[in-house]
């Protein structure tokens, strides 16, 4: 990948490296924006008002972390991708299988098994991102941190 530029204190391989992390972070930002957005037009039964108004400000959320972080590329001489076919070929996590209107458990359990990966991940690039570039771990330390409380909105409804 051709930078535009490095920031100080960060060599042109290290920042390949960073932002190649953060591509995948964003692909999977870009995913869960979508599958959320799914779920919540096609929960139903009860607690369906609760479940559906819940996931709104997720979605915006999730979204503001893949600007968050595509800025955080882009401030690293890098070009965020995001298209499409980035999410595909950067998928390195499992999707949701549900499609179609289905009870909110049903979306809930899929989408907790979605973030269950989603945060797993991003845990993983944090570790790789604490010897590479404090700034960019910060940054997804912060989403870890709402995604995780998201998760748990969603566990409270499943207990």
């Amino acid at each position: 990948m051709a930078l535009t530029f490095t920031v100080p204190g960060l060599d042109e391989a290290a920042s390949e490296k960073i932002i190649s992390i953060l591509q995948n972070r964003l692909s999977q930002e870009q995913e869960a924006s979508l599958v959320l957005k799914h779920a919540h037009w096609n929960v139903t039964g009860p607690n369906f008002i609760a479940v559906h108004e819940m996931l709104d400000p997720q979605v915006d959320e999730v979204r503001d972390m893949a600007d968050e972080t595509a800025e955080r590329i882009a401030t690293l001489g890098g070009s965020p991708d995001g298209r499409p076919e980035a999410i595909i070929r950067n998928r390195t996590w499992n999707g949701i299988d549900l499609s179609g209107r289905k009870s909110t458990l049903d979306y809930l359990k899929a989408l907790c098994g979605f973030y269950d990966s989603f945060i797993a991940d991003d845990r993983e690039a944090i570790k790789e991102l604490d010897e590479l570039d404090v700034v960019s771990s910060n940054i997804l330390q912060d989403h870890v941190q709402k995604l995780e409380a998201f998760q748990w909105f969603m566990r409270s409804h499943l207990i």
